[in-house]
């Protein structure tokens, strides 16, 4: 796979969770933090605000995208000053609502509908992207931006809101093709000449290809000279570039790749520690073995039975 669509497959674990709610004013909802966690509010109708302590109160409007990656605490709010606030359930509990509304006559229409999705993150596994994203990832709905976001928004509330056979199955997708187009539009914004880290990494095109060629095929025989010439450029130029950008020699990310690859293997499959071994690299066990134990601090084995 690419290398955002490895970031996306390894550091999520479990299913992620999802529920349009509708909000009838005076109203506000409080988000507690959820460590190991990543969020996405979406509003579909009406306005809102969002609050943070210590910071001022963030206006959203219908079509806008909230995305908070870190799991920090938040409130959602009909006013920037708003009344009792109730504390939201939690994600990881059993059964939680798909779509959840007082649509009763009596209540009337409501003030605002928003499309709330969860994701719990595997820290063993999570990208070193993960830590360069903001607190906060707020895309505005503007006429014609980010056509594949709005149009799997689209989607996502569709299946919540009329579930049919197969919705179990599209939903998470869904989810994860919506996280996937948040961090195209954050990694496609203008990069600031001289930047460092992942967002100008994967705007380089010559960093692009080697971290592809890592990831394509982790068990290749990499040098330096032969991701340089993946990269298009000559062996000290290329190793200087990767460096800056990313703040690791190539090889050092090689090996981190490999070790995040093993972990996934071995706690996602049966197979024997020789053949984690070979798909990532390694032709000696023991070399695997003490690679690894660098990395986790255990044994493959002890790892595999304890994850």
């Amino acid at each position: 796979m690419d290398v955002l669509s490895d970031v996306i497959a390894f550091m999520r674990t479990g299913r992620p969770s999802s529920a349009l709610v509708a909000w009838h004013a005076p109203w506000a909802q409080e988000f507690a933090a959820m460590p190991g966690a990543a969020g996405l509010q979406i509003i579909l109708r009406g306005s809102c605000w969002l609050l943070r302590p210590g910071d001022a109160p963030v206006p959203l409007a219908a079509g806008d995208v909230v995305f908070r990656p870190h799991g920090h605490g938040h409130t959602l709010a009909g006013s920037p000053t708003p009344p009792a606030i109730a504390r939201a359930c939690d994600p990881d509990e059993p059964d939680v609502p798909r779509f959840r509304a007082d649509l009763s006559e009596d209540a009337g229409p409501p003030a605002t509908v928003t499309l709330c999705g969860g994701y719990r993150l595997d820290r063993d596994l999570a990208h070193p992207l993960l830590d360069d994203l903001p607190e906060l990832i707020h895309l505005p709905a503007h006429l014609g931006r980010h056509p594949e976001l709005r149009s799997t928004v689209d989607l996502l509330a569709t299946e919540l809101e009329n579930p049919r056979l197969g919705t179990d199955a599209i939903v998470p997708a869904l989810l994860d093709t919506l996280l996937l187009h948040i961090l195209r539009a954050w990694l496609d914004r203008r990069p600031v000449p001289g930047a460092t880290g992942w967002a100008a990494a994967l705007n380089d095109p010559a960093t692009v290809a080697a971290l592809q060629a890592m990831h394509r095929d982790p068990a290749h025989p990499w040098t330096v000279a032969a991701l340089a010439a993946e990269a298009g450029l000559s062996r000290a130029p290329f190793a200087r570039r990767f460096t800056a950008l990313l703040g690791r020699p190539p090889l050092t990310y090689l090996t981190w790749w490999r070790m995040t690859t093993a972990a996934r293997l071995l706690r996602e499959s049966d197979a024997p520690l020789h053949a984690v071994a070979a798909r990532v690299g390694y032709t000696s066990e023991f070399a695997f073995a003490g690679a690894f134990k660098r990395r986790y601090g255990t044994a493959p084995g002890r790892y595999r039975r304890t994850g």
